[in-house]
């Protein structure tokens, strides 16, 4: 250790996780029963520290891999948590950071390994340490993005109906969307592609299935597109 170092006191660097997932009404928030003290047995977000091997996205993304057993999710970081006294067990700064997934697509032997649940976003039981206002910041963040970039997709299935799709925006501004309006805003933006099937389980008639066009999306990119 370089000299100039040895008369600071080492800290602690830890990553904290808010997943979202979509139910197909409800945006949720995936949480855990802490294993350790202090506060164990407790609701927590996911999370851990860094190696001394490691960066910090790569910390976030072996955190995401322990819990879920997915890789190449959208993720991306929130804020640094760095009070005093946010963590009784000694100084700990924290890194968040929040991640989109397909609510089922997970491994549910690894949910179970860490007794880790889905919350609605109005069902968040009390949390340890500082892990609800980071929800709360990351819930910010998503509406904020997703008003601008396509990152909602990553919540819904490949496939999707226009109805799904608005129930998602609506899940994440929490509030009601008129459904002429929302449809033609978002065919005008031609960033999906209409496929031939339909979706029948919510109705007799069905609704036609889309896929988001990746491709068409960069062109409109450049061009400052937003979504809202």
């Amino acid at each position: 250790m370089i000299a100039e170092y040895k008369p600071y006191e080492p800290l602690l660097l830890a990553i904290d996780c808010i997943i979202f997932g979509f139910d197909g009404t409800q945006l949720k928030a995936l949480l855990i029963k802490r294993g350790f003290e202090p506060q164990k047995g407790k609701w927590s977000l996911m999370g851990g520290f860094v190696q001394k091997d490691e960066s910090v996205d790569d910390a976030a993304k072996r955190i995401l891999d322990q819990l879920t057993g997915l890789h190449d999710i959208y993720m991306e970081q929130l804020h640094v948590f760095g009070e005093v006294d946010r963590d009784p067990g000694g100084r700990v700064v924290s890194i968040a950071y929040y991640a989109l997934i397909k609510i089922d697509d997970y491994s549910k032997e690894l949910m179970e390994s860490h007794q880790a649940e889905w919350f609605a976003m109005d069902e968040i039981p009390p949390l340890i340490f500082d892990h609800k206002k980071m929800i709360s910041m990351a819930r910010e963040r998503l509406r904020q993005k997703v008003a601008n970039y396509p990152i909602g997709f990553a919540l819904l299935p490949n496939k999707f109906t226009l109805p799904q799709l608005q129930a998602l925006y609506e899940a994440i501004y929490e509030t009601e969307l008129d459904k002429r309006n929302f449809t033609r805003k978002i065919l005008s933006f031609e960033i999906l592609q209409k496929l031939e099937e339909k979706e029948k389980e919510s109705s007799r008639k069905g609704a036609y299935l889309y896929v988001f066009d990746d491709k068409k999306y960069r062109k409109l990119e450049k061009d400052g597109f937003k979504m809202m």
